[in-house]
C-alpha cells in the first residue's frame, strides 16, 4: 500500500470515532479497506493499533494528502459513516467539518457526498 493510501486511510479513523465508540462495523470497513488495498499484515497492525485510541479531525495530517486525496478521503468518510446501517447525527457534523478541514469548496462536497451516500445506501447489506 502506498503512503497516500495510507493516510486517507489514517484519515478515516477520526470518523470512525466520531460518534466517540469504534464500533465493529467501522472496524470492519477499514479492515474491507484495508484487503481492498492489499495492506501488508504489518501495515494492518499499524492501522489497528492506531485506530485503539480516539482520534479527531485535529490527527488528519494534510500535508499527507493531495487534492485527489482528499476527495477520495471525503468519499470512503461518507462511506464509513453509514457502517452501522445509518449515519448518525454526530458523524454527520464531522463530515462537515471534515470537508472544511480538507478545503474542498462546498458545492463540490456536497455533490461527492450525495454521490458517496448514494452508493453506501445502496450498499448497505455489503457493510
Amino acid at each position: 500500500m502506498n503512503e497516500q493510501t495510507s493516510a486517507i486511510i489514517r484519515a478515516l479513523v477520526p470518523v470512525a470515532w466520531a460518534d466517540g465508540e469504534f464500533a465493529d462495523k467501522e472496524r470492519e470497513v477499514l479492515d474491507a479497506l484495508l484487503d481492498a488495498y492489499e495492506a501488508t499484515e504489518e501495515e494492518k497492525a499499524a492501522l489497528r493499533d492506531y485506530a485503539k485510541e480516539k482520534r479527531t479531525l485535529d490527527d488528519i495530517n494534510l500535508q499527507d494528502l493531495s487534492a485527489a486525496d482528499r476527495r477520495v478521503l471525503l468519499q470512503l468518510a461518507v462511506l464509513v459513516s453509514f457502517a452501522d446501517g445509518e449515519q448518525h447525527a454526530a458523524e454527520s457534523k464531522l463530515l462537515s467539518e471534515l470537508v472544511t478541514k480538507l478545503k474542498i469548496p462546498a458545492d463540490e462536497a456536497k455533490s461527492v457526498m450525495a454521490e458517496a451516500e448514494a452508493r453506501a445506501k445502496k450498499n448497505l447489506k455489503l457493510l
